[in-house]
């Protein structure tokens, strides 16, 4: 089994917590990876974390070499770079396009990606990029896709959650919340609580306004949008409630009413899974041709190149990913 692993934002943490989930995951399994990235800061990772590990050079077109190989697809950059910079935001694009490639032209299972910096890729010029899962949805052709996180707390509770919009203003929300794009999120919802290979698929859709709506006197959208979406789905056999305000189905969805969640927007799903599971959570794009996990956090310039990233998160994208691969849990945690 392989797996492509894009470096991100190299000005951020992505080389060092791609260095450190490494070190903790290549003695779980066989596995194989293929890194794409910048090779003065490769070796780097190389020196620092990975120090007993030979490194090959993929070629590509070839099947990879050893447990770990590395490609730079022809892109240099110095090392002096300033947090956020447009090269280095060009160069995250470059290695997230390869690698989806050689995903779809491989039988490689997938890939693993480091955050990148938005600003930095719209500062190269790449303008109208909103983030690496619209990116891989365009550039595979899949018009059917959807962003869960999940996450588990300390008492491997587990909280996944399904967005029905994702990278939005928040001005933009309704009019995206459709019958379709509603019910697209149930039923990638449904399609991922199948690859996780667990015994129930429950599933709870959150309302949009406050209240659900409150019987239509504070916004209509559960009544003629969300409501209907979610009889369609029962309709197709699946297991679905709601709508539910959303701050009443996080609470029950932590204590095990619900297997999954669908929320309607970015900051409605994300808020409770972050503070649910902020160090290990894991962002999965749903509808993809191959599995895409990156960890759920950002670039972190503050802190970078100072040693102090937690690969929590990305030991986690590692893990999720090579048990979707497989079907069976490779580790106690994901129950």
């Amino acid at each position: 089994m392989t797996f492509a692993i894009t470096l991100g934002d190299v000005t951020g943490i992505g080389p060092e917590i791609v260095g450190k989930a490494l070190a903790e995951v290549l003695a779980e399994d066989d596995t194989q990876y293929v890194v794409f990235g910048n090779r003065r800061h490769w070796e780097s990772v190389v020196q620092q974390w990975l120090p007993n590990h030979a490194v090959e050079e993929w070629i590509p077109g070839k099947p990879p070499e050893g447990r770990i190989a590395f490609t730079d697809s022809g892109v240099t950059l110095p090392m002096d770079l300033v947090p956020g910079d447009a090269r280095a935001g060009a160069a995250a694009v470059v290695w997230l396009s390869s690698a989806a490639n050689a995903c779809l032209a491989g039988s490689w299972a997938g890939m693993i990606t480091a955050p990148l910096c938005k600003a930095g890729v719209l500062r190269s010029g790449k303008t109208g990029f909103v983030g690496q899962t619209e990116f891989l949805a365009g550039l595979t052709g899949s018009s059917s896709f959807a962003m869960m996180l999940l996450g588990h707390d300390e008492q491997d509770r587990w909280l996944r959650v399904a967005l029905t919009t994702i990278h939005l203003p928040l001005v933009a929300v309704p009019a995206a919340v459709t019958q379709e794009s509603v019910g697209n999120a149930i039923a990638l919802a449904d399609q991922a609580c199948r690859l996780l290979r667990l015994p129930r698929r429950r599933i709870g859709v959150c309302g949009l306004n406050p209240h659900a709506g409150e019987e239509g006197m504070i916004g209509r959208e559960e009544i003629e949008i969300i409501a209907p979406a979610i009889r369609t789905a029962l309709g197709m056999g699946l297991d679905v409630g709601g709508p539910i305000p959303a701050d009443t189905l996080f609470h029950r969805a932590r204590f095990g009413d619900f297997d999954a969640v669908v929320a309607q927007y970015h900051d409605q799903g994300l808020a409770p899974l972050k503070l649910m599971a902020f160090d290990n959570g894991v962002n999965w794009t749903l509808g993809l041709p191959f599995i895409r996990m990156s960890p759920d956090h950002g670039t972190a310039h503050d802190i970078a190149g100072l040693n102090r990233a937690n690969p929590e998160s990305m030991i986690s994208a590692f893990r999720l990913a090579r048990r979707v691969a497989r079907g069976s849990p490779p580790y106690s945690a994901m129950q």
